[in-house]
């Protein structure tokens, strides 16, 4: 009798995760689409007031005034007045779909072991089925980095798209760079019998930079020889040399960004990137000079520095704008992937504390894509680019008016449906019944 109530409740369960299950990807286009009437968000600080978007096979075949094109040369039109098109926003450095439930560890693969691994490749447990990845197409975000987390060399980042059966079919640029955590000079230490923690300076700092400094070293070594016996570490960083991979450093600090970028420097790598930046207005000048962008973390924090304006983090962005930096946003940090969804309302945030609107839409469209190096294709609304992009009926950087009627992915029109949108309506439902 036990026996047979475990294979029923096994069924149950089964069967709860079968219609529970991600919407099915959509099939690849087949009919062209014009949108027409919109107010087109380019992507690169441009508006087209009365637009017409079109595209066929995927890409996109016009981008311009309403003028300009035939509708009777597209199969399918959508008219769409008094709304917006945007290309579909990026997620930079996120780790959707390598975590789905925190509490249970046999879901949580944003991290390996060991201080130095980064032949580790987080595309492969990307899962695209993932509900928390179906939680943020509604808001727009249609791409993401999926990137690893943890040690000093982290692993390997991918960037894919949110519309896939398995993590080959949502590539769209495997292995674009590798990650790495750089020491912080001070430290927190916690709480205890004689009051709140303080920070004081690590010990361990520069014990810390001489292990990666010495991995590097070994690489060059490594990659300059025979190669053998093979190390797979070695030759996971062998992109960083040649050009053909970014090194992404996660850092905040005037001193660890000065120490970081200089340490790039020295080793010969030439494509880096800053993560979090949150002291990155003190050292502009340098990151200005050696042509290196900012990834910036979520601006819903307090600043790093307690003297520092309490809305720094708002203002950020334009500071480093406004130097001639190009910024991006990240979405690291507590609890990100669930936060993910936000990112258009961060970068209004942005908007909010005197960046420019259409240059807060750059941050997470154009911008981010070039950082990612994924702009030949995709980031802004140009002819011969993906066709991934949304219709909004307003504001796509203002929760209030981020609403969705229409969303593509490369070419194809994808589900804005989700376990989110499925209660609502259930419970909206109910309510109004109840009138």
């Amino acid at each position: 009798m036990k026996i047979h109530k475990n294979i029923f409740f096994f069924i149950l369960l089964l069967s709860c995760t079968v219609t529970s299950a991600q919407q099915t990807p959509a099939a690849k286009q087949t009919e062209s689409v014009l949108i027409t009437g919109a107010t087109a968000h380019i992507g690169n600080g441009n508006v087209i007031e009365d637009s017409a978007i079109g595209f066929k096979d995927g890409k996109i075949s016009y981008a311009g005034p309403q003028s300009g094109v035939s509708a009777s040369e597209y199969n399918k039109v959508i008219n769409a007045p008094g709304k917006h098109v945007y290309p579909g926003f990026i997620a930079a450095n996120s780790t959707l779909g390598l975590v789905e439930v925190d509490a249970v560890r046999a879901s949580n693969d944003q991290a390996d072991t060991g201080d130095l691994i980064p032949h580790v490749r987080s595309l492969i447990a990307y899962n695209a089925e993932s509900k928390i990845v179906e939680s943020c197409r509604p808001n727009g975000i249609l791409m993401a980095q999926v990137a690893p987390r943890g040690g000093l060399i982290s692993g390997t980042s991918s960037v894919v798209q949110l519309d896939a059966w398995n993590w080959e079919d949502a590539a769209i640029k495997t292995d674009d760079g590798i990650h790495m955590h750089w020491p912080n000079a001070f430290r927190s230490e916690g709480w205890g019998f004689s009051g709140p923690s303080e920070f004081k300076p690590n010990k361990e700092y520069e014990k810390e930079i001489q292990a990666i400094t010495t991995f590097i070293s070994g690489a060059k070594a490594y990659l300059k020889g025979d190669k053998a016996p093979k190390n797979l570490p070695y030759e996971a960083v062998s992109g960083l040399f040649d050009g053909s991979q970014k090194l992404y450093i996660n850092t905040d600090g005037e001193k660890e960004i000065t120490d970081a970028v200089n340490f790039a420097k020295e080793n010969g790598i030439r494509n880096i990137v800053i993560v979090g930046g949150g002291e990155a207005h003190k050292v502009a000048d340098l990151l200005v000079k050696n042509n290196i962008p900012v990834l910036l973390s979520r601006p819903h924090r307090l600043p790093s520095g307690e003297d520092d304006n309490v809305k720094q983090p708002y203002m950020l962005a334009k500071m480093l704008s406004d130097k001639g930096i190009l910024v991006g946003l990240e979405m690291s940090g507590a609890m990100e992937r669930m936060n993910t969804r936000n990112l258009p309302f961060y970068a209004g945030t942005f908007a909010a504390y005197g960046l420019d609107k259409e240059k807060a839409v750059q941050i997470i469209t154009e911008n981010n894509a070039r950082i990612l190096g994924i702009n030949d294709f995709s980031g802004t609304l140009e002819t011969g680019k993906d066709a991934t992009l949304f219709i909004s009926e307003g504001d796509a950087l203002d929760m209030r008016t981020n609403i969705l009627s229409h969303a593509f992915i490369q070419g194809r029109e994808i589900s804005l449906e989700s376990h989110q949108t499925k209660l609502w309506k259930r419970y909206m439902g109910k309510y109004e019944a109840g009138r």
